[in-house]
Formats: structure tokens, C-alpha cells, sequence
């Protein structure tokens, strides 16, 4: 069993609660928001173009359905709130969704006063009663707000928001709600043992892997207080690979079909580099020489993000047990980030 050393407490403790009851809470969050959804799909319907708004482990949980939208034909695409605080949309319908966990991110409530609240203006949160939940129509996350400081469930419920309403769109996730019952649990000592001592940790993936990459760089950083990153894999290839170096861990998140294109390359390369990659594999491919693999049940598209995201959150509190005291209890942050009155 895969253990920290030195990240026992509260935090940690809360992570824990929030870990154990994510898959039941998004399985709820699926089939509990059919009015919103429907009213979502239909204003996407009618605009043909999609926003999705957040900051934090929200805004990488909209990139990771980015990919999904857009195969479903969809015009989307994800960005910030401070971008758009600071460069406005231009003027042309669109459905626009303000995603936050809390509904009360600082960026989100600024632009709750800005924009105009008209029937293509949607939000998704796990707290019906913020100012987000009480403002807009919403998607309701179930199980409540999340108390601890890193995005564990909430991350988990949202993609569940979002397969809801891509359900009503007429996207079918049945693998998402398969993986979400009975999520797999393979053993990730080997990886631990690989990343553990590492100062600092690239990630990288394609499609909703590359989403789901970027959420981890950020979980890693808040947990183990390391410089962390997400890349796509192309993006790793066009100038990162010159970080690569024995003190510097590589997680690939490899998904089938052309979600795999350039896993060996970039493998090859960290392992030339005298760090053997770790590689995340829902592939159903052969093996990489030389790589750490944790392997999972073939699974595309955002089945293969809920069938990794138990595994790698279990991964990163567990390297983070081995870098700091308090695993979970922020020294600088708070779990709300609210207005920057400076901004």
C-alpha cells in the first residue's frame, strides 16, 4: 500500500473523505441535472458556438471536455476568466458556462457583475446556494462544496456536469459512468519509487488526456509544493525536452489510437536523458522498454480521463507525503481564491 512519510494530518484527512465518496457523487451529478442540461444543449443548439469559463482545476476540467465538445461538432473552447476580464469576448452568440466548484472564485463573481445574464449565460458548481448557484440556471454538482484544498472530487464531479450535458447533446459516455461505479486501482509504487525524489515534474497527454495532464501539474504543485507542469504532447516536444534531466520526473498519460502518437518518442527521449519515464497507459499497446507503466482497461475519450484520475490522485498525495509535512494544508493559498482588489 502506497504510503507518504511525512504528510499525515488534516489535510490529508480531507483529501481522503473528498476521494472516498467522488465516484457515487459524480455518478449522481450524471443523471440529477436533466432540466439544466437540456436547456444547455439547446442554447448551444441555437448559438453554435461554446464558452467555457473557469480558473483553477476548473478551467483544466473544461480543458479536458474541450476535445469532446468539439468532436461532437461543437464550436469550443476554454479560457480563463481573468482573460476575458482583461480582453472581453468579441460581440457574436455564444453559450457561455461559468464553472466554479465553489461559486465564488473572484474572477467568476466579476464577471457574474459584467456580463449580461440573458438565456445563453449558464454556470456548473458543487454549491447551490453561492452567488454563482443563486445567479445563473446551474448545473449542481452533488455532495456539496468541497473542503479540501486540492481539486479531488470536485474535479471528478464537473467532468460528470459536463458528460450530462454532452449526453444531452448526444454524446454517450457510457465508459465514464463504467469507470466512475468501478474506477480501476492498479499498484503505483513503481511510480512513486520513479517520481518520488524528482525536484520537479512534467506531465504531459493528448486530447482530454492533455486536460487532465494540466489538472495534475497543478494538483502536484498545490500537494508537493514542486514546480510542476502539463503539456500536450506536441507542446513537450517544441522546446521543454530541453529541461529533461535525471532530477526531473516525466508522467505520460497514454491514451488509444491517436491519443498514443508520440509516446515513444517523448519516452525515449526522457529516458536518453537519464530519467525513465512513468506512463500512465489506457492504450491497450504494447509496453514502452524502459518505461515505469501503470496499466488500465482500454478506455477512450473521457472514460480514459475517469479511469486514470483515481490512480494519479492516489500517485501525487503520495509524492507529496514524501516531500512535505501537512499534505493538503496550504501555506500561502486559501481554498476560495477570491477578488484580487490589485487587479
Amino acid at each position: 500500500m502506497t504510503r507518504g512519510t511525512m504528510g499525515e494530518g488534516i489535510g490529508l484527512a480531507r483529501l481522503q473523505a473528498e476521494m472516498a465518496r467522488q465516484g457515487a457523487d459524480a455518478l449522481a451529478s450524471l443523471t440529477g441535472n436533466a432540466v439544466v442540461a437540456a436547456e444547455l444543449a439547446a442554447s448551444i443548439a441555437r448559438t453554435g458556438s461554446l464558452v467555457l469559463v473557469g480558473m483553477g482545476a476548473s478551467h483544466y476540467v473544461n480543458r479536458i471536455v474541450e476535445p469532446a465538445w468539439r468532436k461532437a461538432g461543437v464550436d469550443c473552447r476554454a479560457e480563463t476568466a481573468g482573460d476575458i476580464l482583461q480582453q472581453d469576448l468579441p460581440v457574436r452568440p455564444r453559450t457561455l458556462v461559468l464553472v466554479s466548484q465553489s461559486g465564488e472564485s473572484g474572477e467568476i463573481l466579476q464577471l457574474l457583475d459584467r456580463l449580461p445574464h440573458n438565456s445563453d449565460l449558464f454556470g456548473m458548481t458543487l454549491a447551490p446556494q453561492s452567488t454563482l448557484g443563486r445567479t445563473l440556471p446551474c448545473l449542481i454538482g452533488a455532495g456539496g462544496q468541497e473542503v479540501a484544498f486540492a481539486a479531488t472530487r470536485s474535479l471528478t464531479v464537473t467532468l460528470a456536469l459536463h458528460a450530462a450535458a454532452l449526453a444531452v447533446h448526444g454524446v454517450g459516455e457510457e465508459d465514464l459512468a463504467a469507470m466512475l461505479a468501478t474506477p480501476p486501482l492498479p499498484d503505483v509504487d513503481a511510480a512513486l519509487a520513479a517520481l518520488a525524489s524528482k525536484t520537479s515534474i512534467i506531465i504531459a497527454g493528448r486530447g482530454e488526456l492533455r486536460g487532465l495532464a494540466e489538472a495534475s501539474g497543478l494538483i502536484l504543485m498545490e500537494l508537493a509544493r514542486i514546480p510542476a507542469f502539463g503539456f500536450e504532447f506536441g507542446q513537450f516536444r517544441h522546446g521543454p525536452l530541453e529541461a529533461l534531466a535525471p532530477e526531473l520526473g516525466v508522467l505520460l498519460l497514454r491514451g488509444p489510437g491517436s491519443l498514443s502518437a508520440g509516446t515513444v518518442t517523448l519516452a525515449k527521449a526522457a529516458a536518453g536523458a537519464g530519467s525513465p519515464p512513468v506512463i500512465f497507459d489506457c492504450s491497450g499497446e504494447a509496453t514502452i522498454d524502459g518505461a515505469v507503466t501503470v496499466s488500465f482497461p482500454p478506455r477512450e475519450g473521457l472514460g480514459a480521463v475517469a479511469a486514470m484520475l483515481p490512480a494519479l490522485q492516489k500517485l501525487i498525495i503520495a509524492i507529496a507525503g514524501r516531500k512535505v509535512t501537512g499534505v493538503g494544508e496550504p501555506v500561502r493559498s486559501t481554498k476560495i481564491t477570491g477578488i484580487d482588489h490589485e487587479a
